[in-house]
């Protein structure tokens, strides 16, 4: 008796930290994405391919599972619904990151990642046009959301335009920098439209699978076909611009892997845990995560890639710590309010007053306005049920 209740004690903190925890498990995996792909990329991958091959990989993972698990519950397939699948596979699968490909090899791993940090605000600002979200002012926890979109717009930025010293976590990464930096600078403004461009994209992939989500409600499904019309869609592209049939050629190594892992971790995965996310928390709350990857990123690359850590990110990397705490904060007071909206409401019972009973005889005309003037709605306070 005592482990059950502990058990149920426990149970209702699990369910409220369990997106929390799949937001930040999901961040872990960008952030490997990272380091991964841009190695596969330095070895002469094509992103046009690795795109391609991505999708193609995270198909095949989900797919069996979701012919298993939703074969009762999976709806009809409209022309409509399969309309939203279409747009959905360019905008993520082939727009935003081929984008990304690209802009990472113009700039670094660490920046690509940090420019990802604007795609809370703008998933926001998409979400107030759609009325996927809702400010009121007058309610800090609405206040608590602007401010801190503001905040970590304002650390994104201040990484992109400034840059500062170099703070130096391994010495033997500023040699390895001293003949790469030029080459990289050159094509630094170019790789930043690139990356910022592929935040819109990557946002409006978002907006548009919360919608669909209304009218599919099979993740592992809806998951399943947006990987494999991205896969098609992104061969057609690559067959299009790339005539050279031998980028198509990859073999037992990084480059692989680099598909292999982005395919099953960050589409397949990625895309499944993010539509369950968004069906109970909305989009913004999804993406208010993505600053930590490139935490992680900034990590991993100063010792894998051996990449510059400057003074600007630095300090960028605070303020918008600063802000995604702020946008999660208002986001988790939000929905508690509402959860006790909906308890007052669930506990709000009819009590009716039975003096019919207590007469001897009752006329039935009488009888019936009587009950219906003696009902009573008694609120009780969740803690008295």
């Amino acid at each position: 008796m005592a482990n059950k209740g502990s058990y149920e004690r426990l149970s209702p903190f699990l369910n409220k930290i369990k997106p929390y925890l799949a937001m930040v498990s999901l961040q872990f995996g960008y952030a490997g994405m990272y380091i991964i792909s841009m190695v596969g990329l330095k070895r002469g991958m094509n992103h046009f391919v690795l795109a391609t091959y991505r999708h193609f990989i995270a198909f095949a993972v989900i797919a069996p599972f979701a012919l298993v698990l939703e074969r009762k519950i999976r709806p009809k397939l409209t022309l409509p619904i399969f309309l939203r699948i279409m747009v959905l596979g360019f905008l993520e699968p082939v727009l935003a990151q081929n984008l990304y490909f690209v802009g990472m090899t113009y700039t670094s791993a660490t920046f690509a990642s940090a420019t990802a940090n604007i795609l809370p605000a703008i998933t926001f600002i998409f979400a107030l046009i759609f009325r996927l979200e809702k400010i009121n002012l007058k309610k800090i926890p609405s206040v608590a959301k602007v401010i801190g979109t503001v905040i970590t717009v304002s650390g994104a930025m201040l990484m992109t335009f400034y840059k500062g010293p170099i703070v130096e976590f391994i010495s033997a990464q500023a040699n390895h920098h001293a003949t790469t930096a030029a080459a990289t600078d050159k094509h630094w403004v170019l790789g930043t439209v690139m990356l910022l461009a592929r935040c819109c994209g990557w946002s409006g992939f978002f907006i548009l699978q919360s919608f669909t989500l209304k009218v599919y409600p099979a993740e592992l499904s809806l998951t399943a076909l947006i990987c494999f019309m991205g896969a098609l869609e992104g061969a057609v592209a690559t067959l299009v611009i790339e005539h050279n049939m031998s980028v198509w050629v990859i073999g037992w190594d990084s480059r692989l892997l680099a598909a292999a892992y982005s395919g099953i971790v960050c589409s397949g995965i990625a895309f499944y845990v993010q539509g369950i996310v968004m069906k109970e928390q909305g989009p913004v709350f999804v993406t208010a995560f993505s600053p930590l990857a490139m935490i992680i990123t900034a990590a991993l690359a100063a010792i894998i890639l051996a990449e510059q850590v400057r003074l600007g990110s630095v300090i960028g990397t605070i303020l918008i710590v600063i802000g995604l705490y702020a946008v999660v904060w208002g986001k988790s007071k939000e929905r508690s309010a509402s959860m006790k909206d909906v308890k007052t409401i669930d506990h709000e019972l009819p009590i009716t007053h039975d003096t019919a009973r207590s007469s001897t005889t009752v006329d039935s005309k009488n009888d019936t306005t009587g009950l219906e003037e003696n009902v009573v709605k008694v609120p009780i306070n969740p803690q008295e049920s």
